[in-house]
């Protein structure tokens, strides 16, 4: 195992890092502490090649390029207070309501127009009998972005030796406040010589939430069985585009009550070999292909990008989740922690 640490770029004067751990196995993770953002995460296919399958750019100025920032795929970051949607950028709390940016037609999306994303994370890398990593801090304060209560947050990432990437969140707010936190990594596990529709995907449940025509979910449950979108068995993510005339952007479900570190979907490559099998202790996981991505966006190196070259498995909260009676966990109370853990797991 090892670290490297280099200056990624500078931003409000202050030098920006990206941390490099990789593995035995040549598998390297590369994150910046702008945004807690996954910049790189390299892994060798079933010839050995070692190759790039996340999309994400080699320098903090990436992300301020003008089609990135029209676009905002949110490539990698780590996603807060709230991911996802709330509907018309509100939320009643305790008999008060709170107003939030509508950075998403009338809703809100991931946070607001300054989310974790876009935050400057305190950074400190360690190695221990699990792997290498990083821990990344941040205070976000009452009011921020229209949320109430000053929360503390660290987000763990551990790269181990059985090639899995540890995504361990933990959170303490000193007011009740919601709090859904994912990483926004899109995945190529062809290293974008093609787009997705080749690999296979596996999703383990059998409802969806419905979501409203802004996007926002409603708090209602669909069940997929039968439907193109029926994910239960492997099923070539291409024929799945077809049968439902679209790419995904599925809120599932995971059958999930008690908080089980439990296995939520496994996608395969069988042109690379690549798989990757996502496993988590949250309620809900959105599988998206990318189907609002820009073509016009590359890595540096010309790496392309755009309308399903990547495909997400964001593990969160209910989306709208203040806004939905029983949302499981959506509102973490004064003093409460909120404690949540993904893992990425890596095979060729």
């Amino acid at each position: 195992m090892s670290i490297q640490i280099s200056d990624f770029g500078k931003l409000s004067g202050e030098v920006i890092k990206e941390y490099a751990l990789k593995n035995a196995h040549g598998v390297e993770v590369k994150i910046s502490n702008y945004g807690a953002t996954i910049t790189t995460i390299k892994v060798p296919n079933s010839k050995g090649v070692i190759e790039n399958i996340a999309c994400g750019f080699d320098t903090l100025d990436g992300y301020f390029g003008k089609d990135y920032v029209e676009n905002a795929p949110y490539f990698g970051g780590t996603i807060g207070r709230y991911c996802s949607q709330i509907k018309d950028a509100k939320f009643s709390l305790n008999g008060k309501e709170y107003q939030l940016a509508d950075n998403c037609g009338p809703n809100n999306l991931h946070g607001g127009a300054l989310g974790f994303d876009k935050k400057i994370w305190t950074a400190e890398s360690f190695e221990n009998s699990n792997g290498s990593g990083v821990k990344m801090k941040l205070k976000s304060k009452d009011l921020e972005e229209g949320f109430p209560g000053d929360v503390a947050i660290e987000v763990t990432f551990t790269l181990t030796d059985d090639n899995a990437l540890n995504i361990d969140y933990v959170a303490k707010p000193d007011q009740d406040t919601p709090l859904s936190l994912t990483n926004h990594t899109y995945f190529n596990l062809n290293a974008f010589h093609s787009n997705v529709e080749c690999h296979k995907a596996q999703v383990n449940a059998n409802e969806k939430l419905e979501c409203d025509d802004t996007g926002a979910a409603t708090g209602k449950t669909i069940n997929v069985e039968g439907a193109a979108d029926d994910m239960r068995s492997p099923k070539k993510i291409g024929d799945a585009h077809k049968g439902m005339g679209d790419g995904f952007e599925n809120f599932y479900i995971l059958d999930n009550e008690k908080a089980d570190f439990i296995e939520a979907a496994k996608i395969t490559c069988p042109d690379s070999g690549r798989s990757l099998t996502v496993s988590t202790t949250e309620p809900c996981m959105l599988l998206y292909t990318g189907k609002y991505t820009s073509d016009t966006i590359k890595r540096e190196n010309g790496e392309q990008y755009g309308k399903y070259r990547g495909f997400c498995c964001e593990t969160h909260r209910y989306p709208n989740g203040p806004n939905i009676e029983n949302s499981p966990k959506s509102i973490t109370k004064a003093g409460e922690t909120f404690k949540s853990t993904t893992q990425f797991k890596f095979n060729w």
